[in-house]
């Protein structure tokens, strides 16, 4: 007969602590291998029989997933957050009670899609990332400007052709270092999005999807890109409210006080 384990694994950059259960909750195996793709296939290769692995999300899950998903029956990434720990903890607790909840039905899964998602999701945060960056450092500008009480509403004090006109305005040697440092930081930063907003949007022109999400009013390139990396495939969501909700799209109501009392009775308020 098939025998059916349940691994669960506390991953770290270094080692990762592997425990073993079978059906009935007993420890099978128990084992510390390497952060590495051929001592971690190997470990599983092993076993036999059908294997189902669960790891908490993480910086290297999306990683992990990928290397063991051929060599096992299933991989569950999820989120623990919110299941209470009581008692002692550390890597080899943690490790027995992942197996323990995988066997036992009691995990949250984490949706961590296919490779070619990973790819676009990668190349969203990288382009998000330079666009938070460059409005960090064009916000540190205002700010040094505003600091000696020189106005600089709208977008004229960025622009390479005003940049002397700006600085020379600035009364110490030392703010004029500083700007000049934070103008040359918004030039790579500006010359680093437009190539991952190049490379972006080159990724996302290859799913299907992009060219019916562009036909919807209000999405440009940019954001039916970022629909298709956050969103995935739209078939892991149960109903259409939860896609919405997840999506940001559904109508939010927040309300308080909702009931009156009417003739003694009490009545729901009319929206």
């Amino acid at each position: 007969m098939d025998k059916i384990k349940y691994a669960g694994i506390d991953l770290h950059q270094a080692t990762c602590v592997i425990a073993v259960h079978d059906r009935d909750g007993k420890t099978l195996a128990q084992s510390i291998v390497q952060t590495r793709v051929e001592m971690l296939r190997g470990f599983f290769s092993g076993l036999g029989g059908t294997i189902h692995v669960a790891f908490e999300v993480g910086t290297q899950s999306a990683w992990l997933y990928e290397i063991l998903r051929p060599v096992v029956t299933s991989v569950t990434v999820c989120d623990v957050r919110g299941k209470k720990q009581r008692g002692n903890k550390n890597d080899r607790i943690d490790a027995h009670k992942l197996a323990n909840w995988l066997r036992t039905g009691d995990l949250k899964a984490v949706y961590q899609g296919n490779q070619s998602i990973r790819k676009l999701r990668d190349l969203a945060h990288g382009y998000l990332a330079a666009v938070s960056d460059a409005i960090r450092v064009m916000n540190r500008i205002k700010a040094l400007y505003r600091s000696w009480s020189i106005p600089n509403g709208g977008r004229d004090v960025y622009y390479k052709r005003n940049r002397e006109k700006w600085i020379s305005k600035l009364p110490i040697e030392e703010s004029r270092i500083r700007a000049s440092a934070y103008y040359g930081q918004l030039d790579l930063l500006q010359q680093q999005r437009k190539e991952l907003r190049k490379a972006f949007l080159k990724s996302a022109r290859q799913n299907p999807a992009h060219k019916i999400l562009r036909k919807i009013p209000g999405f440009g390139p940019i954001r039916s890109a970022l629909a298709i990396a956050v969103i995935g495939t739209p078939q892991r969501f149960r109903t259409r409210r939860q896609l919405w909700a997840y999506s940001g799209l559904a109508v939010v109501v927040r309300s308080s006080s909702d009931h009156e009392i009417i003739e003694g009775r009490i009545m729901r308020e009319a929206s």
